[in-house]
């Protein structure tokens, strides 16, 4: 079941819902980090700018510590991330007056223009994937959609640990 050849896995699929979820998001971010590459972001770089710049459409800016919460990753992953786009010209740090222990991040004019290039092709790259569902704006894709946010806010809802077990309550 797990040799090479990766087109057996449509033809016997193992039992395991989380196992087709694993591997069907592993295709799309290898998919997507393809179609991104071109404009010198991975797809954890576009997470994370894209995340900023809605975080900051209202004039906020927010921290790298929210900004983690919001990505639902982790803030060090986040400073690296974060750290990379600042080299790259796209995202700017400033300190926090209200807290020095904080930073205040801002999506700059060039990240604007990257963030809304790399939607474009986000947009193009989901369309073809969800073709054989009719399409990202058909009614079967809105209710893979409504079900995948429903699985989401579910596993936000429980608060798993790292480890896979529930939360203490």
């Amino acid at each position: 079941m797990y040799g090479n050849a990766m087109s057996s896995l449509a033809d016997s699929p193992p039992s395991s819902t989380g196992y087709l979820l694993w591997h069907l998001s592993l295709r799309w971010r290898i998919a997507l980090d393809r179609a991104l590459a071109p404009l010198g972001l991975t797809s954890s770089q576009y997470g994370v700018l894209a995340s900023l710049h809605g975080l900051s459409r209202a004039g906020s800016r927010p921290s790298q510590r929210e900004l983690a919460s919001f990505s639902g990753l982790e803030p060090m992953h986040v400073s690296k991330l974060i750290r990379a786009l600042e080299r790259a010209g796209l995202v700017e740090r400033a300190g926090n007056p209200d807290d020095t222990r904080a930073v205040q991040l801002h999506v700059t004019a060039r990240g604007v223009e990257v963030v809304a290039a790399a939607r474009e092709k986000v947009i193009e790259l989901e369309d073809r994937r969800l073709a054989p569902l009719g399409g990202r704006r058909s009614e079967r894709s809105v209710e893979l959609r409504d079900t995948l946010l429903t699985l989401l806010r579910h596993a936000e809802a429980t608060n798993t640990e790292r480890d896979g077990e529930p939360a203490a309550r």
